[in-house]
């Protein structure tokens, strides 16, 4: 298929929504799919406020326009409800294209964590834009119930994968040895709504680790001298950052998914949490962590599981088991249909441009 993929979240963004999307597009491709992304990297961009390491593509509304009408896509996926993804959403609607959708991100809860914005207002707008599409992808079971409780429909599953030849065990060692064990780590954007604090408050022995960067870091940092604050860290690194850990927590209560839970396991290191989206569907009767509403209990009950049976349960997820699901659901234009579209909607341009001259 030619699948068109519009995002708001893409590189050089550091996040799960990101290494979800590049991995799948790489899936997709090797199946031997022709997939164009449409993504901030390829427009002018503005900071997003109070989140300037977010990039937003305003007015880029004809230049996507062009984009559909040159690569004549027969699926479109709208992963984002940004800029972009408003643009592709209007395109298809204006053009009757079917497209289908996707919830990456706990939208109503950060905003309303960073504005005085209800979070029922949130929902609307997340309602409102995900109405026309024809499959909203969601990670999770139990993000799936929320989600029709909140009046979504349509909604599909569509599970996510981890790199196990990148994260695993095997790893050399990257924490100085006169750190005191166990190694308590967190990985991820640095910022109000990933609930960080939760984590270096605790009374544990050790060492609190936190690897990653974001607009709390500095607070956090100056906050609590104790915690071992190591800046984002990417690639090889970062596998020895889980690997070299005894446990990772995840202290977070918005995310969708939460990518870094498996890589984690793939590196062998359970993982404690709370009873939030995510870790409920993952974690519990895997043996690959525990998750509580005391988190310090969950934390400490980690450190009695088998790292092998932890990276056991994280080779079940694969990358392209995923990107097949997400193939599965969507919903391209019938062959015949999609051909008298395409050549109806070139002659429109040509007569416009006649017009235009």
């Amino acid at each position: 298929m030619r699948i068109l993929l519009a995002t708001d979240a893409w590189e050089p963004q550091v996040n799960g929504v990101v290494r979800t999307l590049t991995r799948t597009v790489a899936e997709c491709r090797a199946m031997g799919h022709e997939v164009e992304t449409v993504t901030p990297d390829q427009f002018r961009t503005v900071p997003c406020p109070t989140y300037p390491e977010i990039r937003l593509a305003l007015g880029a509304d004809e230049e996507i326009r062009e984009r559909f009408r040159a690569f004549e896509p027969e699926a479109v996926h709208i992963a984002t409800e940004g800029p972009i993804g408003l643009a592709a959403r209007r395109i298809c609607l204006e053009w009757k294209l079917p497209f289908t959708t996707s919830y990456h991100t706990k939208f109503p809860e950060y905003v309303s964590a960073r504005f005085p914005v209800p979070v029922q207002v949130g929902y609307a707008y997340m309602r409102w834009f995900h109405k026309p599409s024809g499959r909203l992808m969601v990670a999770t079971p139990t993000l799936r119930d929320e989600l029709v409780k909140h009046g979504f429909r349509n909604v599909s599953p569509w599970t996510r994968g981890v790199d196990t030849e990148l994260f695993r065990p095997d790893r050399e060692p990257i924490y100085p040895a006169d750190w005191p064990r166990p190694i308590w780590l967190n990985v991820g954007r640095v910022a109000v709504e990933k609930n960080i604090e939760a984590f270096v408050e605790l009374d544990l022995p050790g060492t609190q680790v936190v690897v990653g960067d974001g607009p709390a870091r500095a607070e956090l940092e100056a906050k609590y001298p104790h915690v071992k604050f190591l800046g984002a860290r990417f690639g090889e690194e970062l596998a020895q950052c889980f690997a070299d850990a005894d446990v990772f927590v995840f202290p977070s209560w918005t995310d969708t998914f939460g990518l870094v839970i498996l890589e984690s396991m793939a590196a062998g290191t359970p993982v404690a949490a709370y009873p939030a989206h995510g870790p409920i569907d993952i974690i519990p009767g895997s043996g690959a962590g525990a998750i509580d509403d005391d988190l310090k209990t969950a934390c400490l009950e980690c450190l009695k599981l088998d790292r092998k049976q932890v990276r056991a349960y994280a080779e079940k997820f694969s990358w392209r088991s995923s990107a097949e699901e997400f193939v599965r659901n969507l919903q391209p234009h019938p062959e015949p249909e999609k051909t008298r579209f395409w050549r109806r909607l070139r002659r429109l341009a040509r007569i416009r441009r006649g017009v235009a001259a």
